[in-house]
């Protein structure tokens, strides 16, 4: 009797032991020391506006999870290069993705060979911006109102030629809806990110673009560029003189972007957990929070799972506005 009820408790502290080990692994990985680089990939072109943003990011989450993250410029495929270099790395956090939502909820829409899908090869791990985006044009182009660039467009069908970060970003898919709600005829030039596209728009190669306020601000302050719009339904508080394009007479135009962070699929939900407290903390730093505000941008924080929904809901309203448009 003694001896069965000795092993009795043998097995039952073994299989507590098991238990004990299983659940290990979490809790070790939300305690365990980080990669000593962490590369925040990023699938634009350096000097561009996720590139900004990013780089404002990584120093302020190296802080909080001490150790080193670095930003990696990874261009191609409006983001679906970086995209996919991550998704396809392990699930250590030794490379992450700062990833812009046309890669996640357009990108899947007109990408006909898309190599990974973001909503089945990507961790949300954490929101962080979001943002609108102004119409620009180039100074001395003789438009001062979407109204009389509208205007302009229809007499020139096909001549006006609008610049993006390129096929599917949420730049490019601005000016469809334009097209679309208006009945201009635009012609759309596709660019690797939106440095070099608004680079040609100042220059006269091309004649306007829907760019991010941060990037653009400081030319339409100094007069190389001229605003028209602003894409959301409220006016941008940087630019507070520029109206909407509802106010411009493009009803129900309001079109925004967002930044996320992501990790490889399969990640560790403490590790995830990990990265998103970090990700939480470094975005509410003032320095951080401050000068991304002063480039038009808004703070954008919460749970993994608020990521993950905001990308879904997203992922269906740009299938709508980007149908009959399909990347090279």
């Amino acid at each position: 009797m003694e001896t069965t009820d000795f092993t009795r408790r043998q097995a039952v502290a073994a299989l507590a032991g098991s238990t004990l080990l299983a659940a290990l692994p979490s809790r070790v990985f939300a305690q365990q020391q980080l990669p000593p680089l962490i590369k925040l990939v990023v699938g634009y072109s350096a000097g561009g506006p996720v590139d900004g943003a990013a780089r404002l990011l990584a120093p302020a989450l190296g802080q909080e999870l001490g150790t080193q993250v670095i930003v990696d410029n990874r261009p191609g495929a409006s983001g679906s290069v970086g995209g996919d270099a991550v998704a396809k790395a392990p699930p250590d956090a030794a490379m992450l993705f700062f990833g812009a939502s046309p890669t996640i909820t357009i990108n899947p829409n007109i990408q006909r060979k898309m190599p990974f899908d973001p909503m089945k090869d990507l961790t949300p791990i954490a929101p962080l911006v979001d943002y609108t985006n102004v119409l620009v044009v180039n100074k001395d182009l003789p438009v001062h109102s979407v109204a009389e660039l509208l205007a302009y467009a229809k007499a020139r069908p096909g001549k006006v030629f609008y610049g993006s970060a390129g096929i599917g970003a949420s730049n490019h898919l601005s000016g469809a809806l334009l097209e679309k709600m208006t009945g201009v005829q635009l012609t759309h030039v596709p660019y690797k990110g939106s440095a070099p596209a608004l680079a040609d728009v100042m220059g006269g190669t091309v004649t306007m673009m829907f760019d991010i306020i941060a990037t653009s601000r400081p030319f339409i302050q100094s007069g190389k560029l001229r605003a028209l719009a602003v894409t959301s339904r409220q006016r941008n508080r940087m630019l507070p003189e520029v109206p909407t394009m509802i106010e411009s007479g493009v009803v129900g135009y309001d079109v925004g972007g967002w930044f996320g962070l992501y990790g490889p699929a399969r990640m560790d939900p403490a590790l995830v957990a990990r990265l998103n407290a970090a990700a939480q903390k470094a975005m509410a730093r003032e320095e951080v929070a401050h000068r991304l505000r002063e480039q038009g941008y808004e703070v954008w924080t919460g749970g993994a799972d608020l990521l993950a929904t905001k990308g879904q809901a997203d992922r269906k309203l740009w299938a709508i506005a980007s149908k009959g448009i399909e990347a090279e």
